[in-house]
């Protein structure tokens, strides 16, 4: 069954509390049938948020960025120009209200749209988010081959409609996640699509977000 989503592309950067004011006004009018879905693409300025299980020691650097306590669940994360936010609004009610398998819906979905540009994007067990391996970077302590991560998600559920979402890597400044452990993980690190050598923009990612949705979310 097909629904009605909008989509709305922010150019320049959204601020964070905006942002939220603006999630929270658009699932309650959700909940009440006033407003269709809607996924809202957007960036940011340079900021960190805590998820609900976010540690305090993760936060590395206090003063360097704004810190925002943010309702979703995971932990630290950053957001910043050049990272594509993708806020999503759905509404579980009609989709099945199984957050697994909508958590699952949405990294498929971030899989999908890397494999367009040639980029695997993996799942790993007890790490949320999405990975790449780097064969070409010296091989972990461990032996295993190094593996950073593009793609962070995180939602929070109000009456079984979705908010908060996922970010895509495509070409922030990478130094500023050193100012916590990204989603309480220390041994992995970071990457982008243009770190790994592409020159994707927004507008690219945006128009393969868009290309793959309907196949994950029908």
């Amino acid at each position: 069954m097909n629904h009605t989503v909008e989509w709305i592309i922010s150019e320049g950067l959204t601020e964070y509390e905006d942002a939220v004011t603006f999630m929270e006004t658009r699932v309650q009018q959700i909940i009440e049938g006033k407003a269709s879905e809607a996924i809202w693409l957007l960036e940011h300025p340079p900021l960190y948020t805590a998820g609900t299980s976010a540690r305090e020691q993760d936060l590395l650097s206090v003063n360097r960025f704004p810190v925002y306590t943010s309702k979703r669940g995971g932990q630290y994360t950053y957001h910043g120009p050049g990272q594509r936010v993708i806020y999503v609004m759905l509404d579980l009610n009609r989709r099945g209200k199984d957050i697994r398998a909508f958590v699952k819906a949405l990294e498929d979905w971030v899989i999908a749209t890397l494999d367009q540009f040639n980029v695997k994007g993996e799942i790993r067990e007890g790490r949320v988010g999405v990975w790449v391996e780097r064969p070409e970077i010296p091989k972990r302590p461990d032996g295993h081959v190094s593996e950073d991560k593009i793609a962070a998600i995180g939602i929070r559920l109000r009456k079984w409609v979705s908010f908060h979402g996922i970010s895509i890597n495509v070409e922030p400044e990478l130094d500023h996640f050193t100012g916590i452990v990204p989603c309480g993980i220390s041994e992995h690190g970071v990457t982008s699509l243009v770190d790994l050598g592409l020159p994707v923009t927004l507008h690219d990612l945006d128009v393969e977000l868009k290309k793959t949705f309907e196949r994950h979310f029908t």
